[in-house]
């Protein structure tokens, strides 16, 4: 890199004025920039705004590096140790939490399609912790009016690569032609799923909607491992499998993409068919192409997962295979093999004229390293950038680096991006119904003000009259809400059904308290 020739120059200075340009012209188009409060209905003649947008992070269990604190916990310790993450998220403004529940081809409930999880009970055998963690995991983050999404590693079929040391029950052991064996960095091998094989992809794929039928979840959620990230040269052994199952697709690497494709659609498909509501959501490594390989890719140079993992995320979401996608960006500002300021646009565009959401993966795991990460704004001025693209949400990676708040960088973007209160953004691709107002009553009490009120929503929003608007201040899945301010001027509120999609229906008449 250090001795470029002159044409290789020349062609790098004119892709950064082609990508300032192709910026320049994105941010100058009607609508780039959506309104961070949309105007819902009015309250005593003062129209109501609410934040549209999603606030979450990933609770990460694979190694027990957020949760649980280590394996074998007894059951109170692990759910008071899930409450505290629930309660730091909220104190963060989230409203959604990202749970992964299945790590490594194990489980966090009782499934007949994997063991449960070693992460949890610390025991090898297979064997449960004689609760029933998925229905206390959803109960508490519903409780705090969050969503729960169900983060699964769709692939992984065990935390070792060793055959002998699968538990009793693990289906590979039933199924042994199944598995491949693939080194993982500095940690030896795992056992994988092998993606070619029709029973197999199906039989992942009902693993994943035994806990869809089975729980009301908000959300199933897969991140960015697909085929494995390439380790040491070593190839992935499938071909025995490519020649027995290639659909007489030529290339390998065609027909690994394609075995990644049937999974996510027919995963989505399956989801809602069994329950509409349930989203389908994917994070995916933050580079689909480089524009030096693909002229449909991004300005960057890096590791491109359509090539390295298989995984051809523009084609999800151009074909609606996904109601919401979360690229990693993972790097800074300014960074000059991936800059942040570049890939952003790139996914907003891509996501232009779809039903499909842009939330963006954050990278607080970075605050701290060296360069921009040393400064304790390089997330702040993330969030700020996402404003001004077609992003309604983030999710940050992970919830021990948002509890650590190493800089004071947390404190500062929340402080900054999250504090007030903000609604999920609704999704017109699944289907919703709007709530009927809610008859609601107001009164003083020694902590405030408390409203009751009694409907048939989900949730509900309350709004209160500030200045020249009704502006959000809380939402609840309960029929009452007190508003501690501390005022004695007179106050005027109005309160909103919202379904579990978070559609949101007519306000109800506004109470004015003295």
């Amino acid at each position: 890199m250090a001795h470029r020739s002159r044409v290789q120059l020349a062609v790098l200075l004119a892709a950064v004025v082609l990508v300032t340009v192709a910026v320049a012209r994105w941010q100058s188009r009607p609508g780039a920039a959506p309104e961070p409060a949309a105007v819902t209905s009015t309250c005593a003649g003062h129209p109501m705004t609410a934040t549209r947008q999603l606030r979450g992070m990933w609770l990460t269990t694979v190694n027990n590096t957020d949760w649980p604190s280590r394996p074998g916990l007894p059951e109170e310790q692990v759910k008071t140790e899930y409450n505290d993450w629930l309660d730091l998220a909220q104190r963060r403004g989230h409203n959604a939490v990202f749970v992964h529940v299945r790590p490594a081809g194990d489980a966090f409930w009782e499934s007949d399609y994997a063991p449960w999880s070693y992460y949890l009970t610390g025991r090898a055998d297979g064997q449960g912790p004689g609760w029933d963690p998925m229905a206390f995991m959803i109960a508490e983050a519903h409780a705090r009016n969050m969503e729960f999404h169900a983060w699964f590693n769709p692939y992984k079929a065990y935390r070792s690569g060793v055959f002998a040391e699968l538990p009793p029950d693990h289906p590979l052991r039933a199924h042994p032609d199944w598995a491949v064996a693939y080194p993982a960095k500095g940690k030896g091998s795992r056992l994988y799923y092998d993606p070619g094989i029709p029973e197999a992809r199906t039989f992942v794929e009902d693993s994943i909607l035994d806990a869809v039928n089975r729980y009301d979840l908000d959300g199933v959620h897969f991140d960015d491992f697909f085929y494995p990230y390439p380790s040491g040269g070593e190839d992935f052994d499938d071909t025995a499998t490519f020649k027995a199952q290639g659909r007489g697709i030529a290339s390998k690497a065609d027909w690994r993409r394609d075995n990644v494709n049937l999974l996510v659609r027919e995963t989505n498909e399956r989801i809602k068919a069994a329950k509409p509501w349930v989203k389908f959501g994917i994070s995916p490594f933050g580079i689909w192409r480089n524009e030096s390989t693909d002229p449909l890719g991004s300005p960057t140079r890096g590791l491109q997962s359509y090539d390295a993992i298989y995984a051809d995320t523009r084609r999800w979401v151009r074909e609606r295979w996904v109601d919401y996608i979360v690229p990693q960006l993972y790097w800074h500002i300014g960074f000059a093999i991936a800059d942040y300021a570049k890939l952003l646009p790139w996914w907003s565009e891509l996501v232009a004229n779809s039903p499909v959401q842009l939330y963006i993966g954050q990278a607080d795991y970075r605050i701290g390293q060296k360069g921009a990460w040393s400064h304790p704004g390089e997330l702040d001025k993330q969030l700020a950038l996402n404003r001004q693209y077609r992003v309604t949400g983030s999710v940050h990676f992970s919830a021990r680096q948002v509890k650590a708040d190493r800089l004071g960088a947390v404190s500062r973007y929340a402080e900054a991006h999250y504090a007030e209160p903000a609604l999920v953004p609704a999704m017109s691709q699944l289907p919703g119904k709007r709530p009927a107002a809610p008859e609601v009553e107001a009164d003083r009490v020694d902590g405030g003000v408390r409203l009751r009120w009694e409907g048939g929503a989900t949730s509900y929003a309350v709004y209160r009259v500030d200045g020249d608007a009704a502006r959000l201040v809380g939402t609840t899945r309960g029929t009452t809400w007190v508003d501690a301010t501390k005022s004695e001027a007179p106050h005027t509120y109005c309160v909103t059904g919202l379904d579990r999609l978070w559609n949101e229906g007519t306000a109800s008449e506004p109470r004015v308290v003295a």
